[in-house]
């Protein structure tokens, strides 16, 4: 008891000095507590008093009554008892309501060492510096992280002024305002080294502010090079747009080109081929020496060859630029291959080979019949001409589904890996090479392939030396599905 007195005594000078900061700390619950507890004491002291006079007044009142039957008097001796156990149990009351707000005082305003800890390792696993400040502007509690950004100096411990910290914070950096309005403010620091951190500082509802502290340098850095990958992106669309117009104009300029020259030298060649066909049949009288004729006839076959040639170049161009549109009619396809097949009988059987049609398919399509037939024509053609003596050729068509396939087989010499390369690269005429030692332009495969994809197909080659080729050409189920209609 004594040393609780003791106690006592050291403390209440200290309450006395500075009432008001000392209740300007208590909390609201602390003090709910205490008014609850003097009150209770007041209410018990009020209802002690009337009840202790009462039984005064009753006592007195005995008292008097056993003095009027005895007709003793009689000395009223708990007059003096009364006032101290009254003062008694009003100072246990108003001491045990003391007690009781000293109890919820130091239960809610000291905080335990665990919980202190407790806080410190929860900011300790926050990723981003943060720092609570009072409304004072003074630091009250931050992580390593902060530290960190702040370095080793008192800008970092607690009580830190909130302008030197910010101060120290933008140190060497060009802050720039990001968004500022009642909720906060955010603000972007970018280093000289190319660091760049965000400052997020945000109010709290109890007073006071928060400061987040984020290095954004690496996503900065993200965003740059994101930046300059689009940019490029950008420059090499614009590229490629410049580039095919330079060559949608250039191909339209060679389309032009070979129009112009073919029809410059087929005029001429028209001529030619005129004026030697009117030698060969001496409507005027004989030419004289008999060799003028073969000579003649040589002029004749030369002339129509390279009219042929320059036939096939033009029509070559005019597919690749898009300049020739392809018709739509509605055609049988055995009848397509049974003409082909006609067409090209003699030749085979003055190259003693066989040529021969596949099993009816029953398919009709809608297409443009005069460009499929040349497309044919010109793979029969090479076919025709690289399969030696006693070889065959079959065409055959196959229906389906989804389309109709043409294909072209023959047993002839084959090509190899690297000639199968060269004709499937556009602009390429792969067979020019074999073409120059068993006639031709070499040009049959590249119009082939030219009609297929403008028709919406697609030519596909298969090849071996020494066992043969196979071309086939798939049209797509449009066409089929129109016809079956139709």
């Amino acid at each position: 008891m004594s040393g609780l007195a003791d106690g006592a005594q050291h403390r209440l000078p200290a309450l006395l000095q500075s009432p008001l900061r000392h209740l300007a700390d208590i909390s609201p619950l602390t003090l709910a507590v205490g008014a609850t507890a003097l009150l209770a004491a007041m209410l018990f002291v009020v209802v002690d008093t009337v009840r202790t006079q009462e039984d005064h007044r009753q006592y007195q009142m005995l008292a008097a009554h056993v003095a009027a039957l005895s007709f003793e008097p009689v000395a009223a001796a708990g007059e003096a008892e009364v006032p101290d156990g009254l003062l008694q149990r009003g100072a246990g009351a108003f001491g045990l309501a003391l007690l009781v707000t000293g109890l919820a005082w130091r239960r809610r305003e000291r905080p335990t060492s665990a919980d202190a800890g407790l806080v410190h390792a929860v900011l300790g696993t926050i990723p981003f510096g943060v720092a609570f400040w009072s409304q004072a502007g003074r630091l009250v509690l931050c992580n390593e992280r902060y530290r960190a950004h702040l370095g080793a100096g008192p800008e970092s411990r607690p009580g830190a002024s909130y302008v030197a910290s910010l101060r120290r914070l933008l140190q060497g950096g060009d802050p720039q305002v990001v968004a500022e309005d009642d909720s906060g403010r955010l603000l972007e620091v970018t280093g000289s080294g190319g660091s760049c951190l965000l400052v997020d500082e945000r109010p709290l509802a109890g007073g006071g502010f928060v400061t987040l502290v984020t290095d954004i340098s690496e996503r900065r850095r993200t965003d740059r090079l994101l930046a300059s990958i689009r940019e490029e992106q950008r420059l090499l669309a614009r590229r490629y747009h410049e580039e095919k117009l330079r060559a949608e104009a250039a191909s339209r300029s060679k389309t032009s080109f070979l129009a112009h020259l073919s029809h410059d030298i087929r005029t001429p060649l028209n001529h030619i081929i005129g004026f030697a066909d009117l030698m060969q049949q001496q409507p005027f009288g004989p030419l004289g020496d008999p060799h003028y004729l073969g000579y003649v006839e040589a002029v004749k076959s030369s002339g129509e060859r390279l009219l042929s040639f320059f036939a096939s170049i033009l029509e070559l161009a005019e597919l690749e630029g898009g300049q020739k549109p392809l018709k739509t009619e509605l055609f049988a396809v055995d009848d397509l291959l049974v003409a082909t097949a006609r067409r090209f009988q003699g030749q085979a059987q003055r190259a003693g080979l066989t040529l021969r049609v596949g099993a009816v398919s029953g398919a009709r399509m809608l297409g443009d019949r005069f460009s499929l037939e040349r497309m044919l024509s010109n793979i029969v053609e090479n076919a025709l001409r690289f399969t030696p003596h006693g070889g065959k050729v079959t065409i055959s068509a196959f229906a389906a589904t989804d389309g109709v396939v043409l294909e072209i087989t023959d047993t002839g010499i084959g090509m190899s890996e690297e000639q199968l390369a060269l004709l499937s690269q556009p602009f390429a005429f792969g067979d020019a090479g074999l073409a120059r030692g068993h006639g031709g332009a070499g040009l049959g495969i590249a119009i082939a392939r030219a009609i297929a994809e403008l028709s919406g197909g697609r030519l596909a080659i298969d090849s071996r030396m020494a066992l043969g080729t196979t071309v086939a050409i798939s049209l797509p189920a449009e066409g089929m599905e129109q016809a079956e209609a139709a």
